[in-house]
């Protein structure tokens, strides 16, 4: 790295618009806690742009171990889940008592591989999760076919899915019955924190309402459905405050534009390491016809762990973060105690292989160019 040269992060947390106005009003209204005017905003965003009933939380993990709870998930339950994920794709369920029975990765692409769910069914089997990794659709046609062929309700994991469709058209995270977006600080849409629990099944919303307001009637109440407000069913504190849902709804109001800059870079990235891709020396994001990319990831698939921890050295010498990302769950030294599955190949390749470049709102073209040299030269390419 020269002097000249500025130090190119993996991520960078932003504003954007009225972040900082929409917290002081906030705090002028005299609500910090949850639901209020902000919280009602964003979760009118989501109803008219998605057309779907939801609830904003306080993480996307949040979110899923609603999921975990409106399923009813018992002990000796069974979950099909992905291996290549966070600890929040399946923390949730296994919090509740249940086995996970982790599916490998499809060998194209980092998502769950549809052809093998089937036969990781049993009995037990009460819910499939999916995650759409990078932001790019799993197979739904596939997993809704399964879906309706036994009964199972799929959740989607959207933590890194919004505004990525499915087939053109419909939105990631409304298919299932349930879908769990992320607003975290590496995501596309920021709050620091945050999420939103996307329901299409009038019973469980109603049940939902409950379970965030720690078990009781209480949104009954406000609305004047009942006489008091009790405790009616289990729950916990799941919603966020008011200065989350004010930075998230000042990032809604420019998600088109953080969503074009996004993809701008995605594009970019893709254009100028598909010259490295044709030498064999690496593997761009493989789309499906029916995906697309929002620009939440751009990955890059090395030929070996040797080879990614001498591309993440010579980055970091000319001042480029890039990093890894998830080590396989069924390997990992909670779960491989418990895990008596075959192997699970294409997850530990991901596991072993991926490298996430830097994407986020505002890197310039000029750093991008400047990464794709860099493993250009690397990989002994004219830059």
């Amino acid at each position: 790295m020269t002097a000249t040269q500025d130090f190119i992060p993996f991520n960078r947390p932003f504003i954007i618009g009225k972040e900082l106005e929409y917290i002081a009003n906030a705090v002028a209204m005299g609500q910090l806690s949850a639901n209020g005017a902000f919280t009602q905003r964003c979760q009118q965003y989501f109803s008219e742009r998605y057309k779907i009933k939801n609830l904003l939380t306080t993480s996307c993990t949040d979110a899923l171990e609603l999921a975990a709870l409106l399923l009813d998930i018992q002990q000796g339950d069974e979950i099909i889940a992905p291996s290549f994920s966070y600890i929040s794709t399946v923390n949730p369920f296994v919090l509740r008592g249940a086995k996970i029975i982790f599916a490998d990765s499809s060998l194209l692409h980092p998502n769950i591989d549809a052809d093998k769910i089937e036969d990781l069914i049993t009995p037990q089997t009460k819910a499939i999760v999916c995650v759409h990794y990078a932001g790019m659709a799993c197979d739904m046609e596939k997993l809704l076919a399964i879906s309706v062929k036994h009964g199972i309700p799929i959740i989607e994991d959207a933590a890194h899915a919004i505004e990525s469709k499915w087939k053109g058209g419909v939105q990631l995270g409304t298919i299932g019955q349930l879908g769990a977006f992320s607003f975290h600080e590496t995501k596309n849409i920021i709050a620091g924190e945050g999420g939103l629990l996307c329901v299409n099944d009038e019973y469980f919303f109603k049940r939902a309402e409950v379970l965030v307001e720690k078990g009781t009637s209480r949104r009954s109440f406000f609305r004047g459905e009942v006489n008091k407000y009790e405790w009616i069913d289990v729950g916990s504190s799941f919603l966020p405050s008011e200065l989350t849902a004010a930075y998230l709804f000042a990032q809604l109001e420019e998600a088109e534009k953080i969503q074009k800059n996004r993809i701008d870079t995605w594009n970019l990235y893709h254009e100028l390491l598909e010259p490295v891709e044709k030498t064999g020396s690496i593997k761009r994001p493989f789309i499906p016809e029916y995906a697309m990319s929002n620009g939440h990831i751009y990955y890059i698939v090395c030929a070996s762990p040797d080879e990614r921890v001498k591309l993440t050295q010579a980055l970091a010498a000319e001042g480029i973060q890039a990093v890894f990302h998830y080590q396989s769950l069924h390997k990992s030294p909670y779960y491989a105690p418990r895990y008596h599955g075959s192997d699970l190949l294409n997850a530990d390749r991901y596991s072993d292989c991926l490298l996430r470049l830097p994407v986020f709102y505002g890197i310039t073209q000029q750093q991008v160019r400047r990464v794709c040299s860099t493993v250009s030269r690397y990989f002994g390419l004219p830059e």
